[in-house]
């Protein structure tokens, strides 16, 4: 007993040192951020130290050398899947922008999958918002796999399988409740879009902030074989929908884009609203893949298919990506491709 707490006491001290680091307005070194995520999902912190680190990293801006600290240990604790053979990408916002929106990137990724591209998405339930794409997915049916042998099913029959992150990252099960609790973004929302289990070498990927964008950029033009684009919408959302410019950071180049990029008109933000519940959510969602969505909702998931597959197939321009993304939606082959993942049990 006197063992147990003499060990309780040090991990005690050891928290009490990085906090006040951290209240010192310190920052962490890439090396000391990895340990701290690794020690906090060894369960060597209790919640109330966790809640603390958590609250004391949102007051301020996290530094790129924390963000991929935090990235090893996460890719280090995963449970990884080798996709490699179908070369698929990902389509994944950070969320946390507390904007409500539909599951855009959610639709967006049946709509890139409908087009031709191969897709791993990467979701999660919602932190921030009453829907993230784990929640619509689950809601409608979807059954989330784990093996090896699913999975490359899913993206036979489908051409997208759904990677459900806390499957893939048990090591975060401790953490969750405490996120769920504080209801807010956290650094672990910065994180989802770079810690997916199959390692896809390209990506479309919204973040909250622009800080982040950049934070992004330092971090996956790292790998020289990594194809990206990295979009913030202006007026604080992780996706470009429309209301306002865009900023869109890529592995080619930068630009600042609206609308009329696509040869669309602005939209007001009441026009994306997710809904007030999952039920909801859903019922948006299938009208939108149904080919049914309102103006502004099939424009903005458009939109967005677009610059994914321009970011896949960098040698379209994007209007033949638009031209993909427009009939994969109405021809209904997302659908397809949705109603074929919804079989795979």
């Amino acid at each position: 007993m006197k063992l147990l707490k003499t060990g309780c006491h040090i991990k005690i001290k050891r928290m009490k040192i990085i906090l006040e680091k951290l209240y010192q307005h310190h920052t962490l070194t890439k090396t000391d951020a990895k340990k701290i995520l690794i020690d906090i999902v060894l369960e060597k912190y209790n919640h109330f130290q966790i809640a603390s680190f958590l609250t004391v990293l949102i007051m301020r801006k996290i530094t790129v050398e924390e963000l991929k600290g935090f990235r090893e240990a996460l890719l280090e604790l995963m449970i990884e899947v080798d996709l490699k053979a179908y070369q698929p990408m990902d389509l994944c916002g950070t969320g946390g922008d507390g904007k409500n929106t539909f599951n855009i990137s959610t639709l967006t990724a049946f709509i890139v999958a409908g087009a031709g591209i191969t897709v791993a998405k990467h979701g999660n339930y919602g932190v921030s918002s009453i829907s993230g794409s784990s929640n619509v997915l689950e809601y409608l049916g979807i059954k989330f796999q784990t093996t090896q042998s699913k999975l490359e099913e899913q993206i036979e029959k489908a051409n997208i399988c759904f990677l459900h992150a806390p499957l893939f990252h048990p090591s975060l099960k401790y953490v969750a409740p405490i996120r769920k609790q504080l209801g807010v973004k956290t650094f672990f929302n910065m994180l989802g879009p770079l810690a997916n289990p199959a390692k896809p070498k390209v990506q479309s990927t919204g973040v909250f902030s622009l800080e982040l964008a950049r934070m992004y950029q330092y971090i996956l033009q790292e790998d020289e074989q990594m194809k990206f684009s990295i979009i913030h919408s202006t007026d604080g959302y992780d996706e470009i929908v429309l209301t306002n410019s865009c900023k869109i950071i890529s592995n080619q180049n930068e630009k600042i884009i609206t609308a009329n990029y696509f040869g669309f008109n602005a939209i007001k933000s009441n026009e994306i609203f997710g809904g007030n519940s999952i039920e909801e959510a859903a019922k948006i969602f299938m009208n939108i893949i149904h080919g049914k969505g309102t103006l502004a909702q099939n424009n903005v998931v458009l939109a967005n298919a677009a610059v994914a597959i321009q970011t896949y197939h960098q040698h379209l321009s994007i209007e033949d990506s638009l031209s993909l993304a427009n009939e994969s939606l109405f021809s209904l082959k997302a659908k397809k491709s949705f109603d074929k993942l919804k079989q795979i049990i």
